[in-house]
């Protein structure tokens, strides 16, 4: 099951986001997938981050790489079966072929599925392959000033002419950046991952986008559920009692309804997992339809509510006010 993006290419409906996975668990979890059925996995060069005094780094493109590389040179799978994204990270606005050069060596790739940009705050260069977030002498993210989110628009636009990418859009912009980039763009994005889910519907921003021919993809489906829990102090909409007692009619688990919702809604989930048993059952999500009864019972739950990390919290500014 696959949306069509606006430039004529498939990414499926469901995919494997490997963002805070384990690297050592990360293989075995590829192959496993790929075995279940999932042909998209969803990555990012490097989300490194202060949050509560402790550092939080992920940067496992590499064995995501050694994973697809083992999948396909076996047999298991081929290339042009696979949906792959990555992201362009803060620090290399200014150097985004060389970035996404990067990103592809890594993974093992000669051309990536879908590039996004990660964030639309361009932030001091740290050099490729040294991704960070550089705060200043107040502790605040330093902020390069000197290259428009257009520019580097104009750069993921040359990596579809290189042929290094297939298509390209943007992850968390809201409504009046993705107006801007619609504006500015020679080549329409076409997708932009934000965090969505019942507790967090943005449905002015999902609608707009679908309008607009932008396909959404939800970073945060499952609203973070426990992880975001124990790490932020957040409240998961799987505990919502509303949302218990629709699973209960369905017989399913809550996550299953809550990923089923979303794909319902036109939009691309990727949960992420460590779990084989949470893998199959959110591939099993493609097996059965909500009714528009609970559909429309689900947009009830909406709160308004973000869970996942905050960039107040450790970049010492709220993208979001």
């Amino acid at each position: 099951m696959a949306i069509t993006l606006n430039n004529g290419f498939n990414m499926p409906i469901i995919g494997l986001g490997v963002w805070r996975m384990e690297k050592k668990a990360i293989k075995d979890l590829i192959i496993s997938s790929i075995k279940i059925g999932f042909r998209h996995f969803d990555c990012a060069y490097s989300l490194r981050m202060h949050v509560l005094f402790q550092e939080l780094t992920t940067k496992n493109e590499a064995e995501v790489g050694e994973a697809l590389s083992e999948a396909i040179e076996s047999g298991l799978v081929k290339r042009e079966d696979l949906f792959i994204t990555t992201k362009l990270w803060n620090t290399d606005h200014g150097h985004v072929v060389e970035a996404c050069k990067h990103s592809l060596k890594k993974l093992q790739l000669d051309y990536l599925d879908l590039y996004l940009v990660h964030f639309p705050v361009s932030i001091r260069h740290t050099g490729i392959g040294a991704t960070g977030s550089p705060l200043d002498e107040d502790g605040v993210l330093n902020i390069e000033t000197n290259i428009s989110l257009e520019t580097t628009w104009h750069a993921m636009e040359d990596l579809v002419s290189m042929g290094l990418v297939r298509s390209i859009g943007i992850s968390n912009y809201d409504i009046f950046l993705t107006r801007d980039c619609l504006a500015y763009s020679k080549i329409k994005p076409a997708v932009n991952q934000i965090e969505t889910h019942p507790y967090f519907q943005r449905e002015s921003l999902v609608k707009f986008c679908q309008k607009h021919g932008i396909c959404v993809t939800a970073h945060t489906p499952l609203g973070g559920a426990e992880a975001n829990a124990k790490r932020f102090g957040t409240v998961s909409c799987l505990d919502d009692p509303i949302l218990k007692g629709i699973a209960e009619r369905y017989k399913k688990t809550v996550a299953q309804i809550v990923l089923r919702w979303g794909i319902q809604r036109n939009s691309v989930v990727i949960p992420k997992t460590s779990k084989l048993e949470r893998l199959q059952e959110n591939f099993k999500v493609l097996e059965f339809e909500l009714s528009k009864e609970d559909m429309d019972l689900i947009k009830t739950v909406d709160k308004n509510y973000r869970t996942n990390i905050q960039p107040a919290k450790f970049w010492g500014i709220d993208l979001y006010a």
